[in-house]
């Protein structure tokens, strides 16, 4: 049986002013002229209301916080930047760790140990020249611990797993107000739990990484205006299914709108794209990609080698806060019924609401069972689809529910009803993210380890 934690009572003035006299970052509260800029993730539609938010200073404020919150009855969460943001966090004393700094890359362990502010662009960039890389995500501004406690996927996780696996240790305040050093061997609960488990076990305050040997990187996009969607997603498919696991692509429907901060060749049209990653040479990874050039008549070419400070060029996403809604699925199969249907649904942009419609070809290692992994489930489905919509007026508010409902009818009957932690869309259902019995473990641990709720991750294990 799933337990409900219980909305959390308000917090008296007092309450918080016992919090401000003991911590060294800014404590914002409801009667701040700022308050509603700071409580704003990224994803700026989300309308979080956490009762108030906390700008640490350093990790002693993490400290505070927690011991705070635990005898105060209340509930803390963590949030870097937002760019997971859920109104599950309504209630809480939210921490702002940006200030959590400090990149030490270790060459000769190949590690790199980063505070909790610190985003996958910052450290990217301080790996270039060391011959090394670590499993970044495909955006350069999320923060590197938010990524990894979802699991966390990366360009290279079909050659070296999830980003979650790749964890040597970490560094956490756990729900009584401590704070611990957890690995494998000091707490193998923890440490299993805390590796794509989410964020339910303690507010995280340094993470060290496992590096990995780069070599030569080749990638990019290839873009071809979109009347050629049908023809460049069987060209996809059928290459993902095959492809080694240096090789990584993601598809894409785009819709760029007509405005200014879109470049000219792109603004205002819409394209199909293949996005890739190789790990290796460019002649190498031009031999794979020849089906795909073959597709169709290339339009916009952008591969070219790159380093891991130049990752974030790859998918280009954007780096701004902007309003977003997601939604995700993972696909047993995708024959060419799926691709006609889908190609139906979201090619047209009088009739699609999406600004992208993306397939990430998997297989590679994130099929792979690894007995020394965390929380993060294996996943044998070949694809997944994620969908995004950007309500800029309030017509899309309405209009993008129906995009996503559109791609449920075209590819529902190819969905395994399982999606990754770090994809799940608001509406749609977190334990989706694992299986059972892995579920039922992160629950019943929650329940030993943190039976008040003290801590509260967006996406809580035991629910709201």
């Amino acid at each position: 049986m799933t337990t409900t934690a219980t909305a959390p009572a308000p917090t008296g003035t007092d309450d918080l002013e016992a919090l401000r006299a003991v911590v060294a970052g800014r404590l914002v509260t409801p009667t701040d002229d700022d308050f509603q800029a700071v409580r704003t993730p990224w994803v700026v539609n989300v309308a979080q209301q956490p009762a108030a938010v906390l700008e640490v200073a350093h990790v002693g404020d993490v400290v505070e916080a927690v011991r705070w919150a635990a005898a105060h009855g209340r509930s803390v969460s963590a949030q870097p930047t937002g760019h997971a943001p859920r109104t599950t966090l309504d209630g809480t004393l939210m921490l702002r760790t940006r200030a959590l700094q400090g990149i030490e890359v270790d060459p000769v362990r190949r590690t790199a140990t980063v505070g909790a502010g610190v985003k996958w662009g910052e450290l990217c960039d301080a790996l270039d020249g060391t011959g090394l890389m670590a499993l970044a995500g495909s955006n350069p501004d999320p923060s590197v611990v938010g990524l990894l406690l979802g699991g966390g996927v990366s360009w290279f996780t079909r050659a070296h797993g999830f980003t979650a696996n790749s964890v040597v240790s970490v560094d956490l305040v756990d729900p009584c107000g401590e704070l611990v050093h957890v690995t494998r061997a000091s707490d193998p609960d923890l440490f299993w739990a805390i590796r794509g488990g989410g964020g339910d076990f303690g507010i995280v305050v340094r993470v060290e990484l496992a590096l990995f040997e780069a070599p030569e990187m080749y990638g990019g996009q290839l873009l071809w205006p979109v009347e050629h969607a049908p023809a460049v997603l069987r060209a996809f498919r059928d290459l993902a299914l095959v492809a080694p696991r240096e090789l990584t692509l993601w598809a894409h429907v785009l819709h760029f709108p007509p405005i200014p901060d879109v470049p000219e060749p792109l603004r205002g049209r819409s394209f199909v794209n293949v996005a890739a990653t190789y790990l290796g040479s460019a002649q190498m990874a031009e031999i794979l990609l020849w089906s795909l050039r073959d597709a169709a008549p290339v339009e916009v070419d952008l591969m070219a080698p790159f380093t891991p400070g130049g990752l974030g060029a790859v998918a280009a996403e954007p780096t701004d806060p902007m309003p977003g809604m997601e939604h995700s699925m993972l696909l047993d199969g995708l024959d060419d019924e799926a691709i006609d249907a889908l190609c139906a649904a979201v090619v047209d942009p009088r009739t699609c609401p999406l600004m992208i419609v993306q397939l990430r070809g998997l297989g590679g290692a994130f099929a792979d069972e690894n007995p020394s992994g965390g929380a993060v489930r294996p996943v044998p489905e070949p694809f997944q689809l994620f969908a995004m919509g950007v309500p800029a007026v309030p017509a899309l508010v309405e209009a993008i529910p129906f995009g996503f409902a559109a791609i449920d009818t075209a590819l529902g009957r190819l969905a395994s009803g399982h999606r990754m932690p770090n994809f799940v869309g608001l509406g749609q259902d977190d334990a989706s993210g694992y299986d059972d019995a892995r579920l039922a473990r992160l629950r019943e641990l929650k329940r030993q380890r943190d039976p008040e709720g003290v801590i509260r991750s967006n996406k809580p294990v035991l629910g709201r």
